[in-house]
């Protein structure tokens, strides 16, 4: 899958043979673009490049509140993480590739950090409530890592917390069953609560360990 926008480009039409899945995802990072653009740090300024390896979206209008609950019915918010980095992904426990390959680069990330990597906690956000029990949700999450942290909700609040960071999702019909569309991009959250760096699935560990170290440095 691939997440790249061409520089200074946005309200293009899909291209043609372009698959929808793709282009949901690149769709979501024009906002991000936009926002980074109006701080001076776009890919259109070569004077000022990103000091993030990924897009800058520090100041955003958005991704700055979360209220789902944990395994444990615990109600969480990005409050409870302050003083960590948090690495947040949107998905599914049935998910074949994206969320996975996600959950697996983010152990990669916290194992590059070495001693800092108990500063960073990684949230995947359920966008499937009536699959992801809180059983499944925890086992799922457990699998990659221990730390790691599965939040969900109802249907309307799983709307909201979407909503709130930009992400899309789409139920697809699969015979019986269904699959779910949605964006791909991950999320850095600063050790004070506020959206920094919205990350490309293609991107690397490497790249993902580079800016949590430049977050815990500034905090």
């Amino acid at each position: 899958m691939s997440l790249r926008v061409p520089p200074c480009s946005a309200g293009a039409p899909r291209p043609a043979g372009l698959p929808r899945r793709q282009w949901i995802a690149r769709a979501l990072l024009l906002p991000a673009a936009g926002a980074a653009a109006t701080l001076g740090l776009g890919a259109c300024s070569a004077e000022k490049p990103p000091a993030f390896r990924g897009i800058d979206v520090t100041g955003a209008p958005y991704g700055q509140k979360l209220r789902l609950n944990d395994p444990d019915g615990r109600p969480r918010t990005i409050e409870d993480f302050r003083g960590q980095v948090v690495l947040l992904f949107f998905g599914f426990t049935q998910c074949p590739d994206v969320c996975p390959t996600a959950l697996a680069r983010a152990a990669e990330v916290k194992r590059l950090l070495g001693a800092d990597g108990e500063k960073l906690q990684v949230i995947f956000v359920s966008v499937d409530p009536e699959r992801d029990t809180a059983e499944v949700l925890k086992a799922y999450t457990a699998a990659f890592d221990p730390s790691f942290v599965g939040l969900s909700g109802d249907a309307a609040q799983t709307a909201e917390a979407a909503r709130e960071f930009r992400v899309v999702y789409t139920r697809v019909p699969t015979g019986s069953s269904y699959t779910l569309d949605h964006s791909a991009l991950s999320y850095l959250i600063d050790p004070q609560g506020r959206l920094r760096v919205a990350l490309r699935h293609e991107q690397s560990a490497a790249d993902f360990a580079a800016n949590v170290r430049q977050l815990l440095r500034e905090g």
